[in-house]
């Protein structure tokens, strides 16, 4: 019998964890794969840039949040994964030899209206660094099974598909100053292809709950079969990303053009896992460039929003959020 079930996740309850420490070659190992951009892989160029030293990834700070609350949360909960966030703000660096902790609290509890079996429940979490100081603060949804109700029969899984012999790469993306950003238009970034072993180091690592690295016990829960952590379809996003941004970088080095390096992300808002992703599927990454506006608190910067989306090799959309970088003014 689980621990924690939806009835004990009332508003109010709270629980700390932590500290978990993050390396130098965490750091490294985690942008190589889904974030190889040079202030999360290359100590001298970190230094040179906007951040003025190596930093991790944002994602990698979201997917270290997961394992603080998986030890010492989820894996001894009723939990059924989660739908969405409403939002993300990375309010500090995380730096090599940072102890990170987190408290998160419960702010609203509703069961669902469709489902008896289970509930939602809204979380806030802070995480901070060993100094005391929030990196980031998260929003977010999760489900619950309720005590003493029988689970409904798990949804029927599609076959698992082979990985594509070629997986499409992607358009390029401007690389070029706040004013250059061709807005409104939609940017293909490619495919990524989840396969079991991608998706189980994955999980291993900083989602191990059991629908995520079990095929036996993923089998019978409400997604009835092994399916990616949520952060892992949002880095695979990140990782087709950057991908785009080097392929406009070539281009413009080919073209003569300046080349221009844009800075990290502020955040994200409304992210919504839509569908499960599966052992087998291939998802198609896009963005669209939606504002540029000057930063109210950098000279000499910009924010560039944008809307992300998901989409499996079936048609069906699984993944969408609303995102943003810096990137430098002409003006400055």
């Amino acid at each position: 019998m689980p621990r924690y079930c939806f009835e004990d996740l009332t508003p109010g309850f709270r629980l700390d964890f932590g500290p978990l420490a993050v390396s130098r070659d965490d750091i490294v190992g985690f942008a190589r794969e889904f974030d190889p951009q040079s202030f999360h892989t290359d100590e001298a160029a970190a230094r040179e840039s906007f951040v003025g030293g190596l930093i991790a990834s944002g994602w990698h700070t979201c997917a270290l949040g997961m394992r603080l609350v998986a030890d010492g949360f989820i894996l001894q909960s009723s939990s059924m994964g989660s739908p969405g966030i409403e939002e993300v703000r990375w309010l500090r660096p995380v730096r090599p030899g940072d102890e990170l902790s987190m408290q998160m609290s419960v702010t609203e509890s509703r069961p669902s209206g469709s489902k008896p079996d289970r509930g939602f429940v809204r979380f806030l979490l802070t995480i901070a660094n060993g100094a005391g100081q929030p990196v980031m603060t998260q929003d977010f949804w999760a489900m619950f099974g309720k005590a003493g109700t029988p689970p409904l029969p798990p949804r029927p899984r599609p076959p698992e598909e082979p990985a594509p012999a070629v997986l499409p790469e992607g358009e390029a993306l401007p690389s070029g100053y706040l004013e250059d950003m061709p807005l409104n238009r939609s940017f293909d970034l490619g495919a990524h292809h989840f396969s079991r072993d991608d998706i189980l180091r994955f999980a291993r690592a900083f989602d191990p709950q059991p629908f995520h690295v079990d095929e036996a016990a993923a089998a019978q829960t409400h997604f009835g079969g092994l399916c990616a952590s949520g952060w892992h379809t949002a880095a695979a996003w990140m990782k087709r990303m950057v991908a785009g941004r080097d392929r406009g970088r070539a281009l413009a080095i080919e073209r003569a053009e300046p080349v221009v390096e844009g800075g990290p992300s502020p955040g994200f808002r409304d992210l919504q896992w839509l569908k499960p992703v599966y052992a087998g599927d291939t998802i198609r990454y896009d963005v669209t460039l939606t504002e540029a506006r000057p930063s109210r608190t950098r000279p000499g910067w910009g924010v560039v929003s944008h809307t992300a989306t998901g989409t499996n090799q079936r048609g069906d959309p699984v993944f969408r959020f609303a995102g943003a970088w810096l990137a430098p003014s002409r003006s400055a």
